[in-house]
């Protein structure tokens, strides 16, 4: 576990743009708590997919039990959904080549007054030519069920890429889900990330 970690990426590509930020930092010297922030803007180009332009912050409390398991507890605002109160639990692996994390979460939405069920996975693998540049492959995918039965919101993010003295670039390609008969969008682009 790192005390501060910071790390932003921008896709974009023909169809969306999208720009994420995440923050985590340890609250205390034991590092049991930690405060993670996620941040999220996405933008459709074309005029008749704005109403899918989204934009999402949420603040997580999160309580490291170990350095595989946290249970967290956030409130979370979407410009689709409006806010909402979390209980998330992440699993972690992690070692120098490969991250895999798993987070299911049980929510209460302020909109419907209803709860969701959402699982949230990622995994980044690396391999290193030398000490300053490496190879890497990432994955980022979400499935949301409003009141546990009817789909919402999914999405699967791929990037291949290359990073040079911790720039990371490449290409990308996005594929998004929308509501219960599901409306799909996919976009193919580049990619820039930076770890602070």
């Amino acid at each position: 576990m790192q005390a501060q970690f910071t790390q932003i990426e921008l896709f974009s590509g023909f169809d969306k743009t999208d720009f994420i930020v995440y923050t985590s930092y340890a609250i205390n010297k034991s590092e049991t708590f930690s405060i993670s922030t996620l941040a999220f803007f996405q933008k459709f180009k074309d005029k008749e997919n704005h109403s899918f332009n989204e934009i999402g912050v949420q603040p997580t409390l999160f309580w490291n039990v170990n350095t595989h398991i946290s249970l967290g507890s956030s409130l979370y605002y979407n410009s689709f959904s409006g806010y909402s109160e979390r209980f998330s639990v992440k699993f972690t692996l992690k070692n120098s080549r490969v991250l895999f994390i798993i987070i299911p979460t049980v929510a209460h939405s302020e909109q419907t007054n209803d709860g969701y069920a959402e699982a949230f996975a990622q995994f980044q693998l690396n391999t290193l030519i030398n000490g300053k540049i490496s190879l890497w492959l990432n994955g980022q995918f979400l499935t949301v069920w409003d009141q546990f039965e009817r789909h919402s919101r999914s999405f699967q993010q791929l990037r291949a890429g290359v990073s040079f003295y911790g720039h990371q670039f490449g290409i990308g390609l996005d594929f998004d889900q929308y509501g219960q008969k599901p409306i799909e969008k996919s976009s193919f682009g580049v990619y820039y990330k930076k770890k602070l």
